[in-house]
């Protein structure tokens, strides 16, 4: 039997938003690696009652190696879970590079980010028409791992579109200064979110004059993401995808409609 590491998505926390393909993996893995201090319990419900579960919020990667050696040597199935999605801030990368070494199998699958979770939350989209189309998934410098040069939070805010903070509750004040720093007005609205999905989940709406306030008065520093833009309030604007003046192969234009959007365009 060839063993295999699938690396899997976990996403924010809730059991019901792995997908069906994670929890398929999950159900057909011998060995569940997963971190208790970063991925909620609820997600081993899918895990078989024989199945090995290794907790590796205590581990190095150098502690986990072992179980990918053991795909490889015994053909064992191993499920390695990341919380969110694990392309994003996972130290996915070096593992795959690792069983690479070993010569076994991987697979990736990915799961819901807690950014779109807490927009889901929040029922709020992040890419209004005319308002924001694009969104910064980042976090604040400073931390435990270097960030390149050019990708400070101040930079990322010049572009005064939605912005994803990730891992930056701890420094909530320097967050809140290099936001303002960037170009965001004090009065631009954002949604702190504290374990988003897990049943003690915290969504707080305020200001970016309120963010460094309300980040301490509720004492958030880990399993909190930070979403700020006018996105977040915008209202009143149209998508053209959707507007009976627009065309494609599949739907002809309202010439009348079709003449008002070419109007407002010029």
């Amino acid at each position: 039997m060839t063993g295999k590491v699938t690396f899997v998505g976990a996403g924010p926390g809730a059991a019901d938003l792995l997908t069906v393909r994670a929890v398929r993996a999950i159900e057909a893995a011998d060995v569940v690696v997963w971190a208790a201090s970063l991925v909620h319990p609820d997600v081993l419900e899918h895990a078989r009652p024989d199945a090995e579960i290794v907790d590796s919020a205590k581990l190095a990667m150098e502690g986990v190696l072992p179980y990918y050696r053991r795909a490889a040597d015994e053909g064992i199935r191993v499920a390695r879970l990341h919380s969110g999605d694990p392309a994003l801030w996972g130290a996915m990368q070096e593992q795959l590079e690792r069983c690479r070494e070993l010569g076994v199998p991987t697979e990736v699958i990915p799961g819901v980010s807690s950014f779109s979770a807490v927009a889901a939350l929040v029922q709020r989209e992040l890419t209004v028409p005319e308002v924001a189309q694009s969104v910064v998934l980042t976090r604040l410098g400073g931390g435990k791992t270097p960030m390149p040069p050019g990708e400070e939070v101040r930079e990322f805010a010049r572009h005064g579109t939605t912005m994803a903070l990730f891992l930056s509750a701890a420094r909530s004040g320097q967050l809140q200064q290099e936001l303002l720093a960037g170009g965001y007005p004090p009065e631009t609205p954002c949604v702190v979110a504290y374990q988003a999905t897990w049943p003690d989940e915290l969504v707080l709406r305020c200001t970016l004059g309120e963010l460094e306030a309300a980040i301490k008065r509720h004492r958030l520093w880990k399993h909190t993401l930070v979403l700020v833009g006018p996105a977040l309030e915008a209202g009143g604007t149209r998508s053209h995808l959707y507007h009976p003046g627009h065309f494609h192969e599949h739907r002809r234009a309202d010439p009348e409609a079709r003449r008002a959007l070419r109007d407002r365009r010029a």
